[in-house]
C-alpha cells in the first residue's frame, strides 16, 4: 500500500489553504456598513424571560455582517480543486538508530560502492489544494504541494468529482507558490470555473475571511474567520518575499495552496502556513497576498520563472543593541554584513557595515523589507540605496543584477569543528575582559586547524568566557574577530583601543564583525565594566 504524508512544516509551522473569488454581492443578505454604525439591542421575551425579570439584552450585527457564507460558497467553490500529487519515498535507511530513524547514515570516511544503488523507495501520496485562474485550465497551489512529484504524478479532483492530469508550467521557491494546467485529453475543449486575483480593495484587520480547501483530503471544506493582521514576516532576510496576511479562519494540513477571499468574494490570498505544534488547526494561519501571488502567477506562465533584482549582499537586522553601539538610537534598516565578491553592491561602491536605511525612496525598516524591495528591481535597473557609513549618511547607486535560484544560493550550514591537524600553538594570547573573550594573532597552524582563508584578516578569539555576553550569543574558539564598529582590527591591542573608544563615547556595547567557515556575521556585544 502507497505510504502517505500530509502538510507542510517549518519548525513549529504546519501547511495551510485558503479561498479565492471575483464576484461582488453574490446575493448576500447585507448592505456596506456605515461608519457610525452601532449595533442594534433587542430584548427577548417569553415565560422564561417574565420569570427571570427584566429581559438580557442581545445585539444584532451592524449593517454589512452577513447572515450566511452559502451564496459565496456556491459561487465560488467550483473553481476550487484537490490537487492530489504521487511521489517517490525517500530511500530506506541503511541503518536504524533510535531517535534517528528515516535518515540514511553512512559513517564518516565510507561511500556507497561504486555502481551500488539504494533501494528505491515506496511511492507516497499527498494532497493539497489549488483554484483556477483562467477558464483554459491554469492553477495555482503552493510549491511545497508539488515539488517532488512524480512525472505524470498530479491529478486534480474538481468538486463534480472528476479527475484531470495536470502537469507543473513554474515553480518558485521564494514565495511558495506554483503554477500547474490541467493537460488531460478528457478536458480538451473544456471551460473550467475559475476566479480572479483582487488587488485594489483591501480588507481591514477584524473584517471576515473565507477559506475553502482540501483539509486532511476531505475536499470542498468552507471555513471562516477574520483577518488578524498584516505585514507578518515568516522567514529570513536572505530568502522571504511575501509579507504575510494572518487569519484566524480554520485552516489544516491539506489547506495548503488553496484561495481566500473576503465576504463579497473577492480574492485577498493563498494560505500557505500555519502556527501549530500538533499539525492541526490553532486558529493562526497565514496567506500570501493577492498581489503578490498574481505577480507570481504571470512570471511562471509567461516564462516558468520568477525574475528577481539582486545586488549580492549579505544582510542582517540592524537591531536597537547594534544601533546603540554606534549612537544611532532611532535609526532603523539593515546592515551589510558582507558582499559577493564581484558583485553589484561591491562594483557599487557599498560596504560591510554599511546600514542601509532606504532603497529608491522607501524607508527599510528590517532586512526582509530591504530583501523584498531589491528583488522588485529589473535586471540593469539602478538602485539608490540610502545608507549611514560610520553615522554619515551617502547615497550608493548599483546597477541590479538577476537574483540566482534559491538553490544556488544555498551554502552548506555545517558549522561542525573542522578536522585537520594539529592543536595550534598558543601565539601571545592577550585577554579581553570587557569582552569577555581571549584573544590571539592569526597564524599558520590557526589557519589550517580552523580553516580560515589566507584573505581573511583580524584576530582569532582564542577562548571564550561561558557566562559572558560573548558566551551566551554563541561566540566560540577558532571565530575571528575582523572589525569593531566598522574600525578593521588585526591585534588584541587595536580591539581594547576600539573597546576604549567605545566607553569615552558612553557607548553600551560594540559592533564586532565575526567570520566563521568563511561566513561574515555582525554580532553586537555589551561591554562589561
Amino acid at each position: 500500500m502507497a505510504a502517505r504524508k500530509s502538510g507542510f512544516f517549518v519548525g513549529a509551522v504546519a501547511g495551510a489553504g485558503v479561498a479565492c473569488a471575483a464576484l461582488v454581492g453574490v446575493g448576500m443578505r447585507m448592505g456596506p456598513a456605515s461608519a457610525d454604525a452601532a449595533p442594534q439591542v433587542i430584548r427577548t421575551s417569553g415565560a422564561a424571560v417574565a420569570a427571570a425579570g427584566a429581559p438580557p439584552a442581545m445585539f444584532a450585527p451592524p449593517p454589512g455582517a452577513p447572515l450566511s457564507f452559502a451564496d459565496i460558497f456556491e459561487q465560488v467553490s467550483p473553481a476550487v480543486v484537490q490537487i492530489d500529487v504521487t511521489s517517490k519515498a525517500a530511500a530506506a535507511p541503511k541503518l536504524r538508530i533510535p531517535g534517528l530513524e528515516g535518515f540514511d547514515i553512512v559513517p564518516r570516511g565510507q561511500k556507497p560502492e561504486d555502481g551500488e544503488e539504494a533501494a528505491p523507495g515506496p511511492k507516497q501520496q499527498s494532497s493539497g489544494s489549488g483554484f483556477f485562474i483562467s477558464a483554459d485550465g491554469y492553477l495555482v497551489t503552493n510549491n511545497h504541494v508539488v515539488a517532488d512529484a512524480d512525472d505524470d504524478g498530479i491529478n486534480v479532483v474538481l468538486k463534480d468529482g472528476r479527475e484531470l492530469k495536470a502537469t507543473i508550467v513554474g515553480r518558485d521557491e521564494g514565495t511558495d507558490l506554483a503554477v500547474l494546467k490541467v493537460v488531460d485529453p478528457k478536458a480538451k475543449g473544456a471551460a473550467f470555473p475559475f476566479v480572479n486575483f483582487e488587488n485594489q480593495a483591501k480588507p481591514r484587520v477584524g473584517d471576515w475571511v473565507i477559506t475553502i480547501g482540501n483539509p486532511f483530503g476531505l475536499g470542498g471544506t468552507a471555513t471562516a474567520g477574520i483577518i488578524s493582521a498584516y505585514n507578518r514576516d515568516l522567514g529570513d532576510s536572505s530568502s522571504t518575499f511575501v509579507d504575510y496576511i494572518q487569519i484566524d479562519a480554520p485552516i489544516n494540513r491539506g489547506n495548503s495552496g488553496g484561495p481566500s477571499f473576503d465576504v463579497y468574494g473577492r480574492v485577498i490570498g493563498v494560505n500557505t502556513p500555519i502556527f501549530s505544534p500538533t499539525g492541526g488547526s490553532m486558529g493562526i494561519g497565514f496567506a500570501i497576498p493577492a498581489d503578490v501571488a498574481e505577480n507570481t502567477a504571470k512570471q511562471l506562465i509567461a516564462g516558468g520563472k520568477v525574475v528577481r533584482g539582486y545586488i549580492g549582499a549579505q544582510i542582517q537586522p540592524f537591531t536597537t543593541e547594534m544601533a546603540e553601539a554606534q549612537g544611532l538610537s532611532d535609526v532603523k534598516g539593515a546592515i551589510v554584513a558582507d558582499l559577493v565578491a564581484g558583485g553589484p553592491a561591491q562594483k557599487g561602491g557599498l560596504m560591510p557595515e554599511d546600514v542601509i536605511t532606504a532603497v529608491n525612496g522607501v524607508a527599510i525598516k528590517s532586512g526582509s523589507e530591504l530583501t523584498r524591495e531589491v528583488a522588485k528591481g529589473r535586471p540593469g535597473d539602478t538602485l539608490k540605496l540610502s545608507v549611514l557609513r560610520g553615522g554619515k549618511p551617502r547615497t550608493v547607486e548599483i546597477k541590479s543584477g538577476v537574483r540566482p535560484t534559491e538553490k544556488e544560493l544555498a551554502v552548506d550550514g555545517d558549522n561542525t569543528d573542522q578536522n585537520g591537524g594539529e592543536t595550534p600553538t598558543k601565539p601571545q594570547t592577550q585577554k579581553s575582559e570587557a569582552l569577555g573573550m581571549s584573544l590571539a594573532p592569526i597564524d599558520d597552524a590557526a589557519r589550517r586547524t580552523y580553516s580560515i582563508d589566507p584573505t581573511v584578516k583580524g584576530v582569532l578569539i582564542d577562548g571564550v568566557k561561558v557566562n559572558s555576553d560573548a558566551g551566551e550569543k554563541g561566540l566560540r574558539k577558532g571565530d575571528v574577530l575582523t572589525s569593531v564598529n566598522g574600525d578593521p582590527v588585526a591585534s588584541a591591542s587595536q580591539v581594547s583601543a576600539a573597546v576604549e573608544a567605545a566607553k569615552k563615547l558612553q557607548r553600551p556595547s560594540v559592533n564586532l564583525r565575526i567570520v566563521r567557515a568563511g561566513r561574515p556575521t555582525i554580532v553586537p556585544l555589551k561591554i562589561a565594566p
